[in-house]
């Protein structure tokens, strides 16, 4: 986690670089030595001038690139120039056609240790400011008291490309922390936990406030992305840092684990839900949460870890999956009950991936378990209520992400030893070329190793798959920092781009010209039109993603009947029930007989029974 506050507003007047807000003054000051002289009378006059807030964020920049001599610029370059090549020369050997490749690698402004795929096309990425530009060290504020102590946000708008322009700072709402200090700073959300709501609003939970080895915040947020504005809600009952959420059949939210606000070690067994029962789900856009409450669920969780994978299987049950082999549970929302699972068949697993597997036109009744454990490279599946061992993946790793693509392939990017530690030792940035190594699994159950990515990314990595079938990959504040192309610059982070191979194939992508902008009922028909329609063999419903730490809850992806095909149009039937897929947001693709996907629209899915329009705030 890190802080050094990030420029945002100029100092004699507002230049407007790339929509994002870059302080010219600020990065021009950062080469400049610290005379003591003028300093006192420089920082308040920037204070009378843009607020003693950005006045800090300003200082903090100044003093973090006057301190990174102690990596200096010339070490991270040419780490970067090393990466590229071995990266090239590892990926000689793989096609495109058969493995993907990675095709595009340019900065950020974030470090992208919480990641969204919104429905509008375009990606949240948010964290905190850094604290400190030598990666060897700990770069973010977590155990930080006071104002350093801060979260930021950014939206990257693909339609717009790869540069500075491209991104949007979306700054968390500013809050008063309960440490002692108050001084207000952007809300210290990093390390929260998150999931979208039906109307595909992205509701956060949690943060750091501060101390202790980090301690839960009661923090509780929405980011409505039609709007682009963060909201605040009534805060929970208990602080959380680094909690886990699902989104549940009926639209409701549960919330569990995470450390307390009593410090690191107190982890809370209290279970939450949101919004309450006795207010309404947000099922539109303008249903905005604010101010809303979260309740207390009936049964608890105890999970002696943090981040437990969480997920709503078909048959409505919400199976909580705990890092420790011995605490796998089902909880039923409705009668809010917690009934044990078997154990896992493997010992404790650290931050590794789960997924939800593809299970044709149902929702998924089974998760795979990978990763988490550098000395085991098997995969375990739970299912029917059972453990059972798959088919391994080529070498063990931790901190790694997979992904469901639109054709039921699981992609694996991302990975390390353990926390921080890429083969060589914690916060040392050299890493084994393996933990850079994809992994694919195909429709039969097989592995195989794919192309390498530029950035070792272990912890704080994060990955999603994107409505143009490309899959995005980001996180990992160390490596970022270890190679920053310019570290005196406001974008501290880097996003690459790997392209699967379904989008080289060859030949034209199926085409989705229109699907439906009106919400549908489960179990129902629908029209899709497509000048390709009588090329389409398949129609996937994919989840969008939000992920942090190797913990999506999010992902599902569903085969849609067709019912038949005339012309230019499509009839598709929706899922069963909102068992099958929660209401809200999922990305529609069209596929060919070769798996080649279409770019995918958005569809809205829902019941019938949500309450009449309002134009006013959910519970108020």
């Amino acid at each position: 986690m890190s802080r050094a506050h990030r420029s945002t507003v100029l100092s004699a007047g507002i230049l407007l670089s790339a929509g994002l807000l870059l302080c010219a003054p600020a990065v021009a000051a950062a080469a400049e030595p610290a005379h003591d002289g003028g300093h006192a009378a420089a920082a308040d006059g920037e204070a009378a001038l843009i607020g003693e807030e950005h006045a800090r964020a300003h200082a903090g920049r100044r003093l973090a690139a006057r301190d990174a001599g102690g990596y200096p610029q010339a070490t991270r370059t040419s780490s970067l120039a090393s990466l590229t090549d071995s990266q090239a020369r590892a990926n000689a050997g793989f096609k495109a056609s058969r493995s993907g490749r990675f095709a595009e690698f340019f900065p950020s402004p974030d470090f992208g240790v919480h990641l969204a795929q919104l429905p509008t096309g375009k990606v949240l990425l948010f964290s905190f400011e850094r604290v400190e530009t030598d990666p060897t060290k700990e770069t973010g504020p977590t155990d930080r008291i006071g104002p350093t102590n801060a979260g930021r946000a950014y939206l990257w708008d693909p339609a717009r490309g790869t540069g500075a322009r491209a991104f949007k700072e979306v700054r968390p709402p500013t809050v008063l922390m309960p440490d002692g200090t108050h001084v207000p700073r952007p809300a210290p959300f990093f390390c929260a936990g998150h999931a979208f709501l039906p109307n595909g609003m992205l509701a956060v939970f949690g943060g750091n406030t501060g101390g202790k080895g980090g301690s839960g915040a009661k923090l509780s947020f929405v980011f409505d992305p039609w709007t682009e504005t963060w909201f605040r809600n009534r805060d929970m009952s208990v602080g959380r840092w680094y909690p886990s959420v699902v989104t549940g059949a009926d639209g409701r939210q549960i919330i569990m684990s995470g450390q307390s606000e009593r410090g690191t070690g107190t982890p809370t067994p209290v279970v939450e839900r949101f919004p309450a029962k006795r207010l309404p789900v947000p099922w539109r856009p303008y249903d905005i949460p604010l101010d809303i409450a979260s309740e207390r669920f009936g049964s608890d969780a105890p999970f002696r870890n943090d981040y437990p994978h969480l997920f709503s299987l078909r048959d409505g049950m919400i199976y909580g999956l705990g890092r420790d082999a011995d605490q796998q549970w089902r909880f039923d929302p409705v009668s809010e009950t917690r009934t044990d699972l078997p154990r896992r068949p493997a010992d404790f697993r650290g931050y590794g991936s789960a997924v939800p597997l593809p299970a044709g036109l149902r929702g998924p009744d089974s998760v795979l378990v990978l990763g988490g454990d550098p000395h085991d490279p098997n995969t375990y599946r739970l299912s029917a209520g059972g453990w059972s061992t798959e088919e391994p993946r080529a070498f063990g790793r931790t901190q790694d992400d997979t992904l469901i693509l639109p054709d039921a392939t699981l992609l694996t990017v991302n990975g390390a030893l353990s926390t921080r530690d890429y083969g060589n030792g914690p916060f040392n940035p050299k890493a084994d070329l393996k933990y850079r190594q994809t992994e694919l699994r195909g429709p039969d159950g097989h592995w195989r190793l794919g192309p390498a990515q530029r950035l070792p990314r272990g912890y704080h990595s994060n990955a999603l798959v994107m409505p143009d079938g490309r899959v995005l990959v980001t996180g990992d504040e160390l490596q970022q920092i270890a190679n920053d192309p310019d570290i005196g610059d406001a974008m501290d982070g880097s996003i690459e781009l790997y392209e699967p191979a379904y989008l080289h194939q060859g030949g034209p992508r199926p085409a989705l010209d229109r699907v439906p902008g009106t919400e549908l009922r489960y179990d129902a028909p629908f029209e899709a039109r497509s000048s390709t329609a009588s090329a389409v063999r398949r129609a996937v419903l994919l989840a969008p993603t939000t992920v942090t730490h190797a913990v999506n809850t999010s992902q599902r992806h569903l085969e849609l009947r067709i019912a038949g095909v005339r012309d230019d149009t499509l009839t598709l039937r929706t899922p069963p029930s909102a068992a099958d897929a929660p209401p809200g947001y999922y990305m529609l693709f069209l596929l060919d007989a070769r798996g080649v996907p279409s770019t995918a629209k958005w569809l809205k899915l829902g019941t019938a029974h949500h309450p009449a329009p309002h134009r006013h705030r959910a519970g108020h």
